[in-house]
């Protein structure tokens, strides 16, 4: 019960420097790139920003306001620990962008775009490794996908066009266009974050030599793998209905080339299959840090 208890709290503690590392990421992001150079991001994050370069507000403020229905809506949509961990989260970028100084680091656009782009996404991404958001937009696709039959990446991407072309009329086309690059410089540093090198994939190998494939995985690469029971459907190396066993098993991006080469010395001709997974729970898989 005791050792219990300790993981519990260790997991507690490293949620929050998770949280207070992405805290301090986004803040160099924001105040080293993007805000002095009135460029944007999507999100919640670009209508905070573009509330404040039209109102003369601080952009804290508008983080803060904007993001408290979505604390909310993340509270009864998903859990209150998850609320709890981004209201802290959004309380402390508001907070640290008050009071952290940090220098312009550059005033080249397209440095300004990759980078502001980059700090932004690394500090979302750590917040949301640290099972909270800096940013309330996901839980807002997430509870409209509900709704409605669109995926969240859908809405997210409807969002960011109505926020983008309003950044074109206020900041002008080019400004919007640099910030555009912004966000997807931040979205590619969320996803790597989040999914980390260790990317997870699924693999389905069709072959004579399953059972040696099998082995392979097995003994080689140190991997649990499940045989599915397969028929033929089509005549060219087989006659149809013939009964044939499919080797499926999960890998990290990493473990993807050893896989192949054990694949291509045992059978060149095997049929290869491979998928990226988004979670991945229970069997012989390394377990991520990251949890929602």
């Amino acid at each position: 019960m005791k050792q219990s208890n300790y993981a519990s709290r260790g997991k507690i503690v490293l949620d929050f420097l998770l949280i207070g590392i992405g805290i301090l990421l986004a803040s160099v992001g924001l105040k080293g790139f993007i805000l002095p150079n009135h460029f944007t991001d999507g999100g919640i994050t670009g209508v905070s920003i573009l509330s404040s370069l039209v109102s003369n507000t601080s952009v804290s403020v508008w983080i803060v306001l904007f993001n408290i229905p979505f604390v909310i809506m993340g509270y009864r949509q998903i859990s209150w620990a998850f609320a709890l961990k981004s209201a802290i989260g959004i309380l402390g970028l508001a907070i640290a962008l008050l009071f952290i100084q940090v220098p312009v680091i550059t005033n080249d656009k397209l440095l300004i775009a990759v980078f502001g782009g980059f700090f932004l996404g690394a500090g979302i991404g750590f917040a949301i490794r640290g099972g909270g958001v800096l940013d309330g937009t996901e839980v807002l696709a997430l509870a409209l996908s509900k709704r409605f039959s669109f995926s969240i990446g859908d809405i997210i991407l409807v969002i960011n066009l109505f926020i983008f072309s309003f950044a074109a009329v206020t900041l002008g086309l080019e400004a919007a266009l640099y910030s555009g690059l912004t966000y997807l410089a931040a979205s590619k540093t969320i996803d790597f974050i989040v999914q980390g090198i260790e990317e997870y994939n699924s693999v389905m190998v069709i072959s004579p030599k399953h059972e040696e494939i099998r082995r392979g995985v097995i003994e080689v690469m140190g991997r649990g793998v499940t045989i599915i029971k397969g028929e033929r459907g089509f005549g060219l190396h087989g006659d149809p209905g013939t009964d044939l066993k499919i080797v499926y098993c999960i890998l990290t991006r990493l473990e993807i080339p050893k896989l192949k080469a054990i694949i291509h010395k045992l059978d060149p001709d095997a049929f290869l299959v491979i998928q990226t997974v988004n979670e991945v729970r229970g069997g012989m898989v390394k377990k991520r840090s990251f949890h929602h």
